[in-house]
């Protein structure tokens, strides 16, 4: 619906082009089409004329009293109106919502899907977690804000390409190994010999006897078995980080998300991809050597200061590779890339932004784009919850879902914007009442299936074509409003790929199921009247298509009976 408004607003400015009232090789400018805060002022409203006024050498209510006049005709706008210093005000035609009612019965799943994005590929990478444990609930966020952005970008005509990087080098991985392997030989966290960074939690003692066992890991493409020999660190490597990733990948499916890529850090050092970078960085004159260290002038591109990128002893500061791992995106035909991370990660995106521009192959500005989440509080019983007997130090993704279940943890987990502290309290969020959001939205969806059954019970047939031919007969406020609310979500679907924060869809869902609740109570659905009966039946069937769909953006169910 507000596509079809700006459509008129650049068809009337292209007439007054025609006309000779606007210049004609006049840009169209970048005008807005918004919903008032007072449905009374009109339910959509544009600045056009504002922006218009300096071409026009007019001030801005003349060219909008001359818009308003070369808007060619709608049977959905009953009276246009200028308001202010020169907002050109649109009351919709009480057919209107019908119009878009029929729309959503119509389109059914594919109704607030756009083709935005041209197919063009962007890639979102998100988790990217270390394997060197179970993924802990900052993970978790993480996967649902990066699933969602991915769902919302694919309903927003964008061809994308979910990514993973595994961060299997370094440090990290060999202290996983050690850890593994001192529990191979029997010793505990309490021995002195255990490795100074090791891992503590009881999954250590998981991989080391599966190790010895000689279990077999799958996972992905790739099988590897335990050698048995605690002595062969190597070996033990290999299994320990095979044995994650397939624990992760499992706990990911159990939350509903899975990846098109998995890029292994390992595989930018074996492929001669670092190596690569530093010559194209040497090579375009961004780099100096000083203090045996080579650097790179990253303040040439808004950096606070220069970056060492190979340190004196040869290895690689931690950076380097990041800008080698998205120089492989670029060169994978990413058009656009997003990366999902932790707040924690902020210092490091300003060198790595400038390390990628100081390749001079193209690369944008501002590519990859970064959502960074803040951490995630965890209450249960009004206290906190940080440890997880399995994980050692923290409480693991899979605690989470078992004891508030996939639909409820991926809804609390996205409800709120990325950058704002999160709680999430299990009580609420297994609780069947109307304060629980997930709970509250879901039972909204089985109240429209629920209504469709009683219908049956009752004898009547439901004539869906039929409700749709007399939805002038929903004239009651609260079918209005929930009318209304039905047609704003392309627009939040539109906006929320725009803003990359998917927590919208959840804000409208809340929204939409509130309205549909308030018009279920106010109005008997199952009256005698026929026709009225199957309006009222076919907005509960539309209400139900967009709860479905917005569910769908957020990998969250839409049970028929609750």
């Amino acid at each position: 619906m507000k596509a079809s408004i700006s459509a008129l607003v650049q068809q009337g400015i292209q007439a007054l082009r025609t006309a000779g009232t606007l210049p004609q090789d006049l840009e169209t400018p970048a005008f807005v089409v918004e919903r008032p805060n007072q449905r009374a002022h009109g339910d959509f409203s544009t600045n056009a004329a504002m922006l218009l006024a300096k071409a026009a050498r007019t001030n801005p209510r003349a060219i909008a009293q001359a818009l308003v006049a070369a808007l060619p005709a709608s049977d959905d706008i009953a009276k246009v109106e200028i308001a202010g210093p020169g907002f050109i005000n649109f009351h919709l035609a009480p057919d209107a919502y019908g119009r878009e009612l029929r729309e959503i019965v119509a389109r059914g799943s594919a109704y607030g899907r756009n083709d935005g994005g041209a197919g063009r590929t962007v890639g979102v990478e998100y988790v990217s977690a270390n394997p060197t444990g179970p993924l802990h609930v900052g993970h978790g966020r993480a996967a649902a804000i990066g699933d969602c952005i991915a769902r919302v970008l694919d309903a927003n005509g964008w061809r994308v390409k979910r990514e993973f990087y595994y961060n299997d080098a370094g440090a990290q991985i060999d202290n996983l190994a050690k850890s593994v392997q001192a529990r191979a030989l029997g010793k505990t966290p309490d021995d002195p010999s255990w490795p100074q960074d090791g891992y503590r939690g009881d999954y250590i003692v998981e991989v080391a006897n599966g190790y010895l066992r000689g279990d077999t890991v799958e996972f992905e493409d790739h099988i590897v078995h335990g050698a048995k020999d605690p002595n062969d660190l190597d070996a033990i490597r290999q299994f320990s980080v095979a044995y994650l990733r397939r624990e992760q990948n499992a706990d990911l499916a159990a939350f509903g998300v899975a990846f098109d890529v998995y890029f292994l850090e390992s595989s930018l050092y074996t492929e001669g991809r670092v190596e690569e970078t530093v010559r194209e960085l040497v090579a375009h004159g961004h780099t100096y050597e000083e203090g045996g260290a080579l650097w790179l002038r990253t303040t040439d591109f808004g950096d606070d200061k220069d970056r060492v990128m190979r340190k004196s002893d040869g290895t690689y500061t931690y950076f380097l590779p990041d800008v080698a791992y998205h120089r492989s995106k670029w060169q994978r035909g990413y058009e656009r890339a997003i990366t999902e991370l932790g707040a924690d990660h902020h210092g490091s995106l300003a060198r790595v932004l400038a390390g990628l521009q100081a390749l001079d192959c193209g690369i944008p500005q501002k590519w990859p784009e970064y959502v960074l989440h803040q951490m995630v509080t965890v209450m249960r019983g009004g206290e906190e919850v940080k440890l997880s007997k399995r994980a050692g130090s923290y409480l693991t993704l899979r605690d989470l879902i078992e004891e508030a279940g996939r639909d409820a943890t991926r809804w609390f987990l996205i409800a709120r914007k990325p950058d704002s502290q999160l709680t999430f309290d299990i009580d609420l969020a297994r609780s069947q009442s109307n304060d629980n959001p997930v709970f509250y939205v879901q039972y909204a969806h089985a109240r429209v299936c629920s209504l469709l059954r009683q219908a049956g019970e009752k004898g009547f047939t439901f004539d869906l074509a039929n409700g749709l031919r007399h939805v002038d007969t929903l004239v009651d406020a609260d079918a209005q409003t929930l009318l209304v609310e039905l047609s704003r979500y392309p627009e939040v679907v539109e906006a929320a790929a725009t803003s990359l924060e998917p927590h919208s869809i959840a804000q409208y869902l809340r929204e939409l199921a509130n309205a549909f609740h308030g018009w279920y109570h106010a109005q008997p659905i199952l009256v005698d009247d026929a026709n009225q009966r199957d309006a009222r039946l076919a907005l509960s069937v539309g209400t139900g298509q967009v709860l479905k769909n917005g569910l769908d953006l957020l990998g969250v169910s839409a049970p028929e009976k609750m």
